[in-house]
């Protein structure tokens, strides 16, 4: 199933893609999402960010050869951040390129949505408390994160989330290939197999500190080859099995 958000006349509203034919999700979380009526085609419709995260918590460091090329040590255990739920925005939408970094850069990233209230979690259980899978940018201003030695404004800041273009919910998400583009061009290319830490480690290792409640992602860590973007960018995340998000970037507005 493909689980989208899309904007109404009366507000954002789930829904479900089949083919190119959108459909009104009925139900939610809780009690799972089936399939409504039709609502239109799927390139008639604009999309939201296809969940809204009370927390986005983000993995460092977890590709050897990502961290082999900023001339860092793999963790021991996995080193854990938090982005603000204001940088999630959607596919289509701009990325803002701020004013106080003048190296902003991408990440292309597998993101898990929760599905379940989760606290506690073990590793076994893991994979009960997870919705689906979508497409992240965990987008960075890499300057700043030298110089202020630690990550939240670096990473923090309105626009710095890309995420969808929708949330796959039958997928497994072992092997699959993480491509970045830029204008094009193949600048990341890995598989989520190389993650150091798997999926349900960080499911237990995060859940053992915090509770994450239905919609919070968490975004695995990105492979090697990020690198700089600019105004006028577009930035395309591929992710076999899910699909392509894309955003462009622009100057960020006084």
């Amino acid at each position: 199933m493909k689980i989208i958000r899309l904007q109404t006349p009366s507000g954002p509203q789930f829904g479900i893609v089949e083919g190119e034919t959108v459909y009104r999700a009925e139900g939610g979380y809780a009690t799972g999402f089936q399939r409504g009526e039709a609502v239109g085609e799927l390139d008639s419709l604009t999309l939201l960010s296809p969940c809204q995260p009370t927390k986005i918590v983000a993995l460092g460091r977890n590709y050897a050869a990502h961290a082999a090329e900023h001339g860092s040590q793999v963790p021991q255990q996995p080193l854990v951040f938090l982005k603000p739920p204001s940088a999630v925005i959607g596919p289509g939408e701009a990325i803002a390129y701020p004013p106080q970094s003048q190296q902003v850069e991408h990440e292309a990233e597998l993101a898990v949505v929760i599905g379940r209230r989760a606290r506690r979690v073990t590793a076994s259980q893991a994979w009960g408390y997870i919705l689906g899978y979508t497409c992240a940018n965990d987008v960075t201003a890499r300057d700043l994160q030298r110089s202020d030695g630690q990550w939240s404004r670096a990473k923090g800041f309105d626009t710095f989330a890309p995420l969808g273009p929708w949330i796959v919910t039958d997928l497994d998400p072992t092997h699959l290939t993480v491509v970045c583009r830029v204008d094009g061009q193949q600048k990341q290319r890995g598989s989520t197999a190389d993650m150091v830490f798997k999926i349900p480690q960080l499911v237990e290792f995060i859940t053992a500190a915090m509770t994450l409640e239905p919609g919070d992602v968490i975004l695995t860590g990105t492979p090697e080859g990020v690198s700089p973007i600019q105004p006028g960018d577009e930035v395309e995340v591929e992710i076999a099995g899910i699909g392509v998000l894309r955003n462009t970037v622009v100057a960020m507005a006084g």
